[in-house]
């Protein structure tokens, strides 16, 4: 059976860019969870680029543990020396109040511009039109780091797909044995049950045949594993449909993976054949190894 886009939780994925003296890069790396836990970091000054690759993030990916990383740095770029006028103003104000000394020598440009904030630097900023084509370059480059991180997401699922079908094959096809088991047929249930009774009524005297047998009739009623195996028939049949579709279906198979678990629990506990016995525990094998994949789809 072939099977659609079945995602893992797990992947990473980078992606960087540049736009005038800013370069940036984002890393995004995700696990498994049971739901979305989405953990977001950016530099100082992005929180309305957060705001939106929280969003994008969120409407991609339905489950995993996601780490979403921006790192951006402006290229070096010589600011702009400025006077402080009123700084400056201050300072020759002062110095004229000073009474004249004989040891003082007049103040000269160059010291005056050497004390501290006199003289500025202004870094260059950008401007609205200049944040927002930087805020867009990046979004953009995040939208290709969310598409590598599906890529390489589905990847993984489409290896994990192709393993649960290996897995549910197996489940049917044990399935099918126990059905077939020449100790479940009618007969031979009959004929245990004969020899059974037959036993105890020559091993005890006083026992009421009448009741006896009816309490056999129960035990044979409680013995009888028709309804699981049908059942598990039928999740097989429903987990491989899930995997056909295709999507986020992990919630679902891992719903299933438990009743699963559950019916082949039943099924041994009501064995009492061994060859039932044997199946049944290789079932619970394959069951549980299919429920350890189930928790790595999306």
């Amino acid at each position: 059976m072939t099977t659609s886009s079945v995602a893992s939780m797990t992947g990473f994925a980078r992606a960087r860019g540049s736009l005038g003296p800013w370069s940036y890069a984002w890393e995004l790396k995700s696990v498994n969870a049971k739901g979305l836990d989405l953990r977001l970091r950016v530099p100082p000054n992005f929180d309305a680029v957060e705001i939106k690759a929280r969003a994008a993030v969120s409407a991609r990916l339905a489950r995993g543990s996601v780490f979403v990383n921006l790192t951006a740095k402006r290229a070096e770029e010589e600011g702009c020396a400025r006077i402080n006028r009123a700084a400056l103003d201050r300072l020759l104000s002062a110095l004229n109040d000073m009474p004249p000394h004989a040891n003082l020598r007049p103040a000269s440009l160059d010291g005056l511009l050497a004390i501290r904030g006199v003289v500025e630097i202004v870094e260059p900023e950008d401007d609205e039109a200049q944040r927002g084509a930087l805020e867009r370059s990046v979004l953009a480059a995040l939208d290709e780091a969310l598409e590598a991180l599906l890529l390489s997401r589905r990847a993984e699922g489409s290896a994990l797909a192709a393993v649960l079908q290996e897995r549910l094959a197996r489940i049917g096809a044990l399935t099918a044995q126990a059905d077939a088991l020449p100790a479940r047929q009618p007969e031979a249930v009959r004929r245990r049950l004969a020899q059974q009774v037959a036993r105890l009524l020559e091993s005890a005297e006083g026992l009421d045949p009448a009741r006896l047998h009816q309490e056999a009739v129960l035990l044979a009623v409680k013995a009888d594993i028709r309804e699981e195996l049908d059942r598990l028939a039928a999740h097989v049949a429903s987990a491989q449909k899930l995997l056909a579709d295709g999507g986020p279906v992990g919630r679902r198979l891992d719903f299933l993976a438990q009743e699963f678990s559950r019916e082949t629990n039943t099924l041994c506990a009501k064995s009492n054949d061994p060859s039932l016995t044997e199946i049944g525990l290789e079932l619970k094998i394959e069951v549980e190894q299919l429920r350890e994949q189930v928790q790595n789809i999306e």
